[in-house]
């Protein structure tokens, strides 16, 4: 064993495993902050990403991608065949990067992590073979969080290139997008957007369902929400046929006069 990469942070540790990978990557048994480090360090790679296996927890998983940034991403590299995610039935003791040569331990201790190596071929045969077999007999995780890119791209078309610019400098403007309290969720996110940009909630709800975001239902229930509150406004648009449909418009001073950077803050301490 080497220890060669020892007293790197963990995405010092990812980032060496991709760029010197020559064939698929087993990640098996990765913490919650692993794969929130391992999505962003793959977003942001810069060459050829190998196909990374990832073996987790299911419990871990669904709470990592319940923050709509790093689960909208996750499924960015999946739409590109980067990343594939299956669940374990029992989880080894350590965590583990595995390639066809070497295999990679990592180990926190306190604040500090170290990835341990070792490149002895027979270990490395024998520990790669063991996880594509549990790979093969592995159950799938059903991620239904959509790419990002067919976020973005959807709502340019659908709504408006302003809209998407808006949605994007949120998003940046986040560390989580879980509306747990710490982040806004994807659907408040949406609305606030249309609002700023007054759109109409039938064409921001039909979006938001078409792409995968969330049902018409919840988008509705959420604009009531945030219309009590306050935070968005709404008028009547006549139309020839039909109900009148309404017109999204933000309804607060303090986000009328803030701008994208300010918008998630000044939304969250609203709400909180």
């Amino acid at each position: 064993m080497t220890s060669n990469l020892l007293n790197h942070q963990i995405d010092d540790i990812l980032g060496s495993v991709l760029e010197d990978a020559t064939g698929d990557v087993y990640m098996v048994n990765p913490s919650r902050d692993a794969i929130e480090e391992f999505v962003s360090v793959a977003t942001d790679f810069d060459g050829d990403l190998p196909s990374v296996h990832m073996l987790a927890d299911e419990r871990t998983l669904k709470d990592v991608m319940d923050d709509f940034i790093v689960a909208s991403n996750a499924a960015d590299l999946i739409s590109a065949e980067s990343l594939a995610l299956r669940t374990l039935d029992e989880a080894p003791e350590n965590s583990l990067l595995v390639t066809d040569d070497r295999v990679v331990a990592i180990v926190h201790a306190g604040d500090r992590v170290g990835g341990l190596v070792t490149d002895d071929d027979g270990f490395v045969d024998d520990t790669y073979e063991t996880y594509e077999a549990h790979w093969e007999d592995a159950e799938a995780f059903n991620l239904r969080t959509p790419p990002i890119t067919d976020v973005r791209d959807t709502l340019s078309e659908e709504i408006s290139p302003d809209a998407e610019a808006d949605f994007t400098a949120i998003l940046d403007s986040l560390e989580t997008a879980r509306g747990d309290g710490d982040g806004l969720d994807e659907v408040t996110i949406s609305l606030l957007v249309a609002a700023k940009n007054e759109a109409l909630l039938y064409d921001i709800s039909k979006w938001g369902e078409d792409v995968g975001i969330a049902s018409k239902a919840t988008f509705s229930r959420t604009k009531t929400k945030l219309e009590d509150m306050g935070l968005i406004d709404t008028e009547k648009v006549p139309i020839d046929v039909g109900r009148p449909r309404l017109r999204l418009k933000i309804g607060d001073d303090r986000l009328r006069e803030a701008n994208n950077g300010q918008l998630a803050t000044v939304a969250q301490s609203i709400l909180n």
